[in-house]
């Protein structure tokens, strides 16, 4: 099972392990395309403030992130999971899972992200501040820039089993699975069950705690239909679109009554 999960908007200060190798990183396949969106990112953060901030989609109290991202380079690293901070990732709690739902995680968990790509919750990574929705001078929006690398490493590393996206629309704009890999693909929407509406905060809680559900009962479905018996049986309130087509992924919407 490969889970895609969105990155935090906020995240943990930098550590004060060795900086960043590129090489280090999980799909190596992605390299190239991270060393120029690093590169970019870093020259326009040493450059003018303003201009940086505005690329960036900063306010003034945010600027900060600009001095932050100038540093990257040079920055500790910490694992990816103890970076990506936020409801999701609080209700995940990556960092008190068993040693056994850990190896899980460290396997099965792929963060989405403007300036690497991807990555795996134990890549070492600093800090930094570059959404999916950024659009570089030189290299255009994040969004469409990261297709083209996605699309040769994505397939081998989503394998042969199933893909459980809870990505949000921008992230979900870097790679969309194609073929078979989109029929063995469940995208998730948690609504709030009286007014079938999204909420972003429980949203957010809820997918956090559904992937930690799968980690600590070692639930591994093979695929959607598995997925949608699993998280029933884990006391979800799944409601279940098949493909209307060949090629395309399931669509699951869970049901939440409680906003918290």
């Amino acid at each position: 099972m490969l889970v895609l999960l969105p990155p935090s908007e906020g995240k943990a200060a930098a550590g004060g392990d060795a900086p960043l190798t590129l090489e280090s990183l999980s799909l190596p396949g992605l390299t190239a395309a991270r060393e120029a969106v690093l590169g970019e990112l870093v020259e326009l953060c040493q450059g003018d403030e303003g201009k940086a901030r505005e690329v960036l989609g900063l306010s003034e109290g945010l600027r900060g992130e600009v001095a932050k991202n100038a540093g990257l380079r040079t920055a500790g690293t910490r694992p990816a999971g103890e970076v990506y901070t936020g409801v999701l990732y609080d209700a995940l709690g990556l960092g008190s899972l068993d040693p056994a739902a850990g190896r899980r995680a460290a396997s099965s968990l792929l963060v989405f992200s403007g300036l690497w790509g991807a990555v795996r919750v134990g890549d070492r990574i600093p800090s930094y501040r570059c959404s999916m929705g950024v659009k570089l001078p030189g290299l255009g929006a994040l969004g469409a820039y990261w297709r083209t690398p996605m699309a040769a490493v994505l397939p081998e590393t989503a394998g042969d089993g199933l893909v459980l996206d809870l990505r949000s629309a921008a992230y979900a704009a870097a790679w969309k699975p194609k073929g078979e890999v989109a029929e063995r693909t469940a995208t998730v929407r948690v609504l709030h069950a009286p007014t079938r509406k999204v909420v972003s905060h429980f949203n957010k809680a809820t997918k956090g705690r559904l992937v930690r559900s799968l980690l600590t009962e070692g639930v591994t479905p093979e695929g959607p239909a598995e997925l949608v018996e699993a998280l029933r049986d884990l006391g979800y309130v799944v409601e279940a679109e098949p493909p209307a087509r060949a090629g395309k992924a399931w669509g699951l919407d869970v049901l939440v009554t409680d906003v918290h």
